[in-house]
């Protein structure tokens, strides 16, 4: 198996809890609040370790959160790299209202980065990487670090041999998408993202599969995945499309879909299996973690029961 390292610029100790409505202008008493290391790394590297896999977890962390959160790594059993960060550690909290199912995220931005933690953090994550391995790149990035910091990675990373999984949104993802040198080997985004970036609607699977072939071939990345919600996923290659659909489930939360994916498909990447067992991989792991409450990821019996139903197909 290929050495996975997953990076995290901007962790956060995730509170997940519920009460019974979400009202304004009164104490709403909520039920005790399940605690989880979060930040889409570190959901990456849960969700690999949940499947049967292992990977080295790079997080920068800072404060009392920070600490809590690296002992909660270690008891889950993840192989932490930390690299110190300035100040406090974030935090986010999401809140189910059980009379409604909806649910609430509210996520704190973060300590801010100068410019020598971006050079300090930059050079540690490309010295930790394995030369032929993965390296995930996901989540948002810290206040007053460039929204450029994922490319300039992936360039720095591919540079060493090291095959790159960007997950991001945003401006950053913007510029993922703009770039020219396939620096990344495999960028991943939702329907949504991919609308934005296409400047239209997406409507069905056909189209989301020509855009990102359209991407890969100007350069974007080797191997594009735009997601489909309950549709399942579509990857394109050079020479490759195709389809995953994901199963019929019970959906208990959103949370952790895509880090889920994107375990079991870097999982799959490791491993060098076919994209199309990959992809399936993906999309089985997705559609497990949906079954989930909370900010809870996968089941691997879930994941390795929902697989055969992902069959990945040619569109």
């Amino acid at each position: 198996m290929r050495d996975i390292l997953t990076v995290t610029l901007n962790p956060a100790l995730d509170l997940a809890t519920h009460v019974g409505a979400i009202v304004p202008n009164v104490k709403l008493r909520c039920a005790p609040a399940h605690l989880d290391p979060g930040g889409g790394g570190i959901n990456v590297s849960r969700a690999i370790r949940i499947l049967g896999g292992q990977s080295r977890t790079f997080v920068v962390l800072g404060g009392h959160n920070g600490e809590h959160m690296a002992k909660l790594m270690t008891e889950a059993g993840l192989n932490v790299i930390i690299h110190p960060a300035r100040g406090e550690t974030r935090s986010s909290l999401s809140v189910i209202d059980t009379g409604t199912g909806e649910q609430f995220r509210f996520m704190l931005p973060g300590p801010e980065w100068n410019a020598l933690d971006i050079t300090s953090a930059s050079a540690s994550i490309t010295a930790a990487a394995q030369p032929g391995g993965v390296a995930v790149l996901s989540g948002s990035i810290p206040p007053g670090v460039p929204d450029s910091i994922l490319l300039d990675l992936s360039r720095g990373l591919n540079a060493r041999g090291v095959d790159v999984v960007v997950d991001t949104s945003g401006a950053a993802l913007h510029i993922m998408a703009g770039a020219t040198d396939s620096a990344a080997h495999v960028l991943r985004m939702n329907g949504e993202e991919a609308d934005d970036l296409a400047g239209r609607p997406l409507a069905h699977l056909g189209e989301s599969a020509e855009f990102a072939a359209h991407l890969v071939e100007k350069g974007a990345a080797r191997i594009v995945i735009v997601a489909r919600g309950e549709e399942g996923s579509v990857l394109a290659t050079r020479d490759r499309r195709m389809h995953a659909a994901a199963p019929e489930v019970p959906v208990h939360s959103l949370v952790g879909a895509g880090d889920s994916f994107v375990g079991a498909f870097t999982y799959g990447l490791a491993l060098e299996e076919d994209l199309t067992q990959a992809l399936s991989r993906g999309v089985a792991a997705a559609s497990a973690a949906v079954m989930t409450a909370g900010t809870k990821l996968c089941r691997r019996e879930d994941a390795e029961a929902l697989l055969p139903q992902c069959t990945a197909r040619a569109i």
